[in-house]
């Protein structure tokens, strides 16, 4: 048998690279337009319960945001892709939020710097600005739309202006400045937001085309964006805080628990779809993943990993127990 190791402990340059196998179904980035994306293998291999589906719909026809709670690993933005595939609503847009997070930066962003510059630039190259000052003040204002830019939430309530909505995902919700949270009270009761720099030069200029997240350029009228139909809201979160009570009664409330034994076995079917026999050749790394969850907190990608490496034709017997034991790493401490 062949060792399956690639990088190796001679430390001479060699072309084994090569044989690096096709990567994991969950981790191809294949550009070819005849596979599915990333996004999409995500969600069509998602396995979905009858709590998910209840509170989804409720969701859906509330139009009230899903607050999806639960550690990490038990599939939280993984149900926000599977919403977004089966129901056809397109790409996933995310926002991933940190500590830093504001609600503008969600909404747009307007880069004033590269304006001024800009304008500063157009100031120096014109030969007679005393005599164009209106004319200048004209293209300042009609070249503003290049600066500005929908965040992940701004372009979720833009493109859901048609009857069909779009999936917003906003990660970790958790993580946030503790005024986020209701900061997007507001949005969410409204579904319409304004863009002050656009607003103050709405007479002067009704119509301004600016870019999505998405990088497509949209008209903006008035400097005013309002959805027609409410974007699938869904917040993730890993239960680090706890959020104040007029945020929790507009959302709709999901707990994920940990997958059960047969969830689990479903989710290795789904991801190893071209091995039908996937099961019982990874028994023993199923069994001890259930075994080492008793103890600790561990996430289901973790055992797709390891049975991804351990059943690879050249991987060699004397590695597997050490290499399960340090792949099953926990993600908390042990209780």
């Amino acid at each position: 048998m062949n060792d399956w190791k690639i990088f190796k402990k001679e430390n001479k340059p060699h072309d084994d690279i090569k044989d690096l196998p096709p990567a994991p179904s969950w981790r191809s980035f294949s550009s070819t337009a005849a596979k599915k994306t990333e996004e999409e293998k995500r969600g069509a291999t998602f396995q979905i319960r009858d709590e998910e589906i209840e509170l989804v719909n409720a969701a859906l026809y509330l139009r009230r945001p899903l607050l999806v709670e639960g550690k990490p690993g038990t599939g939280k933005t993984s149900l926000a892709y599977a919403i977004a595939h089966q129901l056809s609503l397109g790409k996933v847009l995310r926002w991933n939020i940190t500590t830093r997070s504001t609600l503008t930066e969600g909404l747009y962003s307007y880069d004033a710097v590269g304006r001024l510059q800009s304008i500063r630039k157009q100031s120096q190259d014109s030969d007679t600005l005393d005599s164009n000052t209106d004319k200048q003040k004209s293209n300042q204002s009609d070249d503003i739309g290049k600066y500005v830019r929908l965040g992940a939430v701004g372009t979720a309530l833009y493109q859901s202006q048609e009857k069909k909505p779009r999936v917003l995902l906003i990660d970790e919700i958790d993580k946030s400045d503790i005024d986020l949270p209701n900061n997007l009270l507001h949005i969410f009761e409204e579904g319409q937001f304004d863009i002050p720099e656009l607003a103050r030069i709405k007479k002067q200029q009704s119509k301004v085309t600016v870019f999505t997240s998405e990088n497509k350029e949209v008209p903006i009228e008035g400097g005013r964006i309002a959805c027609k139909a409410f974007p699938f809201v869904i917040l993730t979160s890993n239960g680090e805080r706890d959020f104040p009570p007029p945020f929790l009664r507009r959302c709709i409330r999901l707990t994920m628990p940990e997958p059960d034994p047969e969830r689990i076995k479903k989710i290795v079917q789904a991801h190893f779809q071209q091995e039908p026999d996937i099961l019982e050749t990874a028994k023993p790394i199923i069994e001890k993943y259930q075994e080492l969850q008793k103890k600790g907190q561990l996430a289901t990608d973790q055992l797709l990993n390891v049975i991804y490496l351990v059943t690879r034709e050249n991987f060699s017997e004397m590695d597997k127990d050490k290499f399960v034991e340090k792949l099953l790493q926990y993600l908390s401490n042990l209780t």
